[in-house]
């Protein structure tokens, strides 16, 4: 019920009588007003006013099951949500999730994490209640090896509801790093569980920067926030919404041909790399050339002075970009 109390409040422009809400629910005035103080309690600025009704003022910047079901406008991206005040590792979490038999759709948000993961092996660090650490589980009936591509669909996504919601013109570092100003304020991290050639899931972490006032000396270069970027303070949960949103639709435009051939327009729009020179990280043989965009399966295309090469996986460095070597 305060999850629908609370949809109600910011739907509505002006007052929602105590009335009102006691017909709809079928519950007493009292046990209306023992929502509102709780909501209340959580940092919601409700107006009472006798006569009128309630009226929603303010809302925090909250990330909790509540707050992200009362905006939720998608029909199966965060069907379900669980949301931890410090976990692990959101993607941990959902792979379990997943094997317990949840459908596709599962979001796993948490206000902190212990033991965030990056690419690689890396460590992504998680504080409390600055940034947003997310998981989507999918179960996706597609070919494993078309899913590399959802890396690519994530970013897509992701930087456009970014935009979407704040207004700052986020790019995409190729495959799926969002970067602001030059540098990284945002990571996915896509983990697959395959059997035969039947995907299992597939879970796309997420770690957005986002009020982040410093970072630690040796990635204060490369690394940043949309808070430092910007001067501003956003709310987190529409983020997220705005995310998956986008993503809802952007994955089904994928699915018409399983792979990003309808979204490399938009996706090389956004490409940070394209036409700008590039340092590919190739286990056999590192190379330099100009990035001019994607194929339709995701892959860089990097064109060298003697030849033009398709990236599809290594690390690629970008001049004028952080991590150039």
């Amino acid at each position: 019920m305060k999850t629908e109390i609370l949809r109600m409040l910011r739907e509505t422009d002006g007052y929602v009588s105590g009335q009102e809400l006691c017909n709809k629910f079928g519950v007493s005035r009292t046990a209306v007003w023992k929502v509102m103080n709780q909501l209340k309690d959580a940092g919601y600025e409700i107006e009472a006013v006798q006569n009128k009704g309630y009226h929603l003022l303010s809302v925090p910047d909250l990330i909790d099951k509540i707050e992200l079901s009362s905006i939720r406008n998608t029909g199966w991206a965060g069907n379900e949500i669980f949301y931890y005040e410090s976990i692990d590792s959101t993607n941990t979490k959902a792979k379990e999730l997943a094997e317990e038999g949840y459908p596709s759709g599962v979001l796993v948000v948490a206000n902190q994490q212990t033991a965030g993961k990056g690419r690689r092996g890396r460590v992504w660090i998680s504080p409390k209640g600055t940034d947003i650490y997310m998981t989507l589980m999918m179960k996706p009936d597609i070919h494993p090896n078309h899913a590399s591509m959802l890396t690519l669909v994530a970013a897509l996504a992701l930087a456009k509801g970014i935009r979407r919601e704040t207004g700052e013109e986020v790019q995409i570092k190729w495959p799926n790093d969002i970067v602001l100003n030059g540098k990284k304020i945002c990571g996915i991290l896509t983990e697959m569980s395959v059997q035969f050639d039947c995907i299992n899931h597939i879970v796309i972490g997420i770690g957005i920067n986002v009020h982040n006032e410093s970072f630690a000396e040796e990635i204060s270069d490369t690394a940043s926030s949309l808070f430092l970027e910007s001067g501003k303070h956003f709310h987190r949960a529409g983020i997220i919404e705005a995310f998956l949103e986008e993503f809802e639709k952007t994955y089904a435009v994928f699915l018409e041909t399983e792979d990003i051939s309808r979204l490399q327009k938009e996706y090389n729009a956004l490409l940070v790399n394209m036409g700008r020179q590039v340092h590919v990280l190739d286990p056999k043989e590192p190379f330099d050339g100009k990035a001019m965009g994607v194929t339709n399966k995701g892959e860089l295309i990097v064109d060298t002075w003697e030849s033009r090469k398709l990236v599809s996986s290594g690390e690629v460095s970008v001049r004028g970009i952080y991590g150039y070597v």
